[in-house]
């Protein structure tokens, strides 16, 4: 039960990473608020931990949205009055060469990506200032410290919430907030099936290229990350500050001779 006692916010938590987060934390003793913009998907992840016997609810709330936010994090307040961790997880994904993008797909992915990140941190971080405690957890990616193909929109905000995550650890150290960054490689999310399915003639071919990229030979799955948010919302990090944690079956930092 490493995470007992403690109240977590996970935004995204209807699917993929955010879902399987979700219920390992619940699994550790957390009370799990889960965020959505889906309705369904979110309340079926409470379904799931209220099943095996855990503490868990939903808002639903738009992380690009201001005041959506702002309610969410003071419903969350209303309903357990603190939050200890913050599992910023949701985001979009963006494909295109820069001068290829739409600039209406350009600002989705950069308000998605980074103003997810930064909102629902600037409600919460009052509530963590105020109890001299807390873990925010930022979804970087791998593709922050490499460069790759046809993906200019989507680098560009996993790029910056590295630098957000920095920045933001030492602005808030003195209050006893821990402030970390998750790079994954590629995970074999819901999402990640879809986009293959929709963007590839030969979704199979796609995989088997993709998983030629990471020196473990596969992709990884969304309870590899998962427990990578265990580690960092727990007090087993404390040491951990302004770190980025890589979960990417060594595709930035080896290659296969």
């Amino acid at each position: 039960m490493r995470l007992q006692n403690k109240v977590v916010l996970i935004t995204g938590a209807g699917s993929g990473i955010g879902k399987s987060t979700a219920l390992l934390f619940a699994k550790e003793g957390a009370s799990v608020i889960v965020n959505d913009l889906n309705c369904q998907s979110g309340n079926e992840t409470v379904q799931e931990i209220h099943e095996q016997n855990g503490i868990a609810s939903f808002i639903h709330a738009d992380v690009t949205d201001a005041h959506s936010v702002q309610s969410m994090v003071e419903e969350a307040i209303g309903q357990y009055n603190r939050i200890d961790v913050l599992f910023n997880n949701a985001g979009i994904s963006g494909v295109g060469k820069l001068h290829e993008i739409e600039l209406e797909a350009w600002d989705k992915t950069i308000n998605v990506n980074i103003n997810g990140v930064m909102l629902p941190s600037k409600y919460v971080l009052p509530y963590m200032m105020e109890q001299q405690s807390g873990s925010i957890i930022n979804m970087s990616s791998c593709i922050a410290e490499m460069g790759l193909a046809n993906r200019a929109s989507y680098s560009t905000t996993k790029g910056a919430i590295l630098a957000l995550t920095k920045s933001m650890q030492v602005d808030y150290a003195a209050y006893n907030i821990r402030i970390n960054a998750i790079l994954p490689g590629t995970i074999f999310t819901p999402f990640v099936e879809s986009y293959l399915k929709t963007s590839y003639n030969n979704p199979e071919e796609a995989i088997e290229k993709i998983k030629s990229r990471q020196l473990s030979g596969e992709l990884g799955k969304p309870e590899d990350v998962a427990y990578a948010a265990l580690f960092l919302a727990s007090d087993e990090s404390r040491f951990m500050m302004g770190s980025p944690l890589y979960i990417d079956g060594g595709v930035v930092f080896g290659k296969d001779a």
